[in-house]
C-alpha cells in the first residue's frame, strides 16, 4: 500500500515537475538584465523585457492586497466572533458563493462597475484580483480566530473591557500569524491570474505607474507572447511564465514556513 500511495503521489506531482523543468529548459537564456530592465520590444525584434509588467503585477497585487485584507478579515472576524447574528448565514453564504465564482466573471464584474465608466486602468484590475482574494481571506482569517482559546477572550472582558476591543487588540494578535499566512496564499492564488485582466487593466507597452491608466502584468505579457507567432515573443513569455511559477511557490513555501513558526 506504502508502494500504490507513492506511485499516485508521483503521478499527481508529474505534470508540475515536467512543466517547471520545460519552463526551466526554454525560459532560463530570456532571464537576463534586459528582462527586468526593458519593456516589451515591437513584434519580431530581439532585446526586450518584461519590466513593464514585473512593475504592473506588483502594484496591482499591493493594491488588491488592501481590498482583499480589510474586507476579508473583517469578513472572518464576523463569521468567528458574532455566530449568533442573524447576517451570519447571509454572510457566509456570500463568502461562499464569491469563492466559487470563476475569475473571469470577477473580471465581467470589475469591467461593469469601472471600466465601462472610467476605462481600461490598473484600479479596475486590482479589485477584480482583490475579488478573488476576499472568500480565501475570509476562510483562512474565520479558522484561524477560531482556533484562539476562549479563555483569552474571557480574561479580556473580565478586564472590563468592550467585546470589540477585546477582538482588536487580544484576539487579532494572537492571530496575526495564520491571517498573514492566508493572505499570502491568497496572493499566490491570484497572481497568476490573466482572464480578469483582460477585461479590466488591458496590458500596456510602456512602463505605468499610474493605477487611473492601463497596465501591464506578467499573466497578461505571458498570453500575448505564447499566442504570438514569433520565437522571441514566446521566449520571453516562457521566461515569465518561469518568474511567476518561481514567485509563486517562493510565496508558498514562506507562508507554510511561517505559520508552522508561529
Amino acid at each position: 500500500m506504502g508502494g500504490l500511495i507513492l506511485l499516485a503521489t508521483l503521478i499527481v506531482v508529474a505534470p508540475l515537475i515536467l512543466i517547471f523543468f520545460y519552463l526551466l529548459k526554454e525560459g532560463i537564456g530570456a532571464m537576463n538584465l534586459n528582462f527586468f530592465t526593458r519593456v516589451p520590444a515591437p513584434e519580431g525584434e530581439t532585446g526586450g523585457g518584461l519590466l513593464n509588467a514585473i512593475a504592473g503585477s506588483v502594484e496591482m497585487l499591493l493594491m488588491a492586497s488592501v481590498i482583499g485584507v480589510l474586507v476579508g478579515v473583517a469578513g472572518g472576524i464576523f463569521l468567528s466572533e458574532y455566530p449568533r447574528h442573524p447576517l451570519m448565514p447571509t454572510i457566509r453564504m456570500l463568502s461562499d458563493v464569491l469563492a466559487g465564482i470563476p475569475a473571469i466573471v470577477m473580471g465581467l464584474v470589475a469591467y461593469g462597475l469601472i471600466v465601462l465608466k472610467f476605462g481600461f486602468s490598473g484600479f479596475a484590475g486590482a479589485l477584480a484580483l482583490g475579488f478573488l482574494m476576499i472568500p480565501i481571506v475570509v476562510r483562512t482569517s474565520e479558522e484561524v480566530l477560531k482556533l484562539v482559546p476562549l479563555s483569552v477572550r474571557e480574561a479580556g472582558l473580565a478586564l472590563g473591557l468592550p467585546k470589540w476591543l477585546v477582538t482588536l487588540r487580544i484576539v487579532l494578535p494572537a492571530a496575526a500569524g495564520g491571517i498573514i499566512t492566508g493572505v499570502m496564499l491568497a496572493l499566490a492564488r491570484v497572481a497568476g491570474e490573466a482572464a480578469p485582466l483582460l477585461f479590466t487593466a488591458f496590458g500596456n507597452p510602456g512602463v505605468n505607474l499610474d493605477p487611473r491608466g492601463p497596465m501591464s502584468a506578467l499573466p497578461l505579457e505571458i498570453y500575448r507572447g505564447a499566442t504570438s507567432a514569433y520565437d522571441e515573443n514566446q521566449r520571453l513569455a516562457k521566461a515569465g511564465a518561469l518568474l511567476l511559477i518561481t514567485l509563486i511557490f517562493v510565496t508558498s513555501l514562506l507562508a507554510r514556513r511561517f505559520s508552522r513558526r508561529r
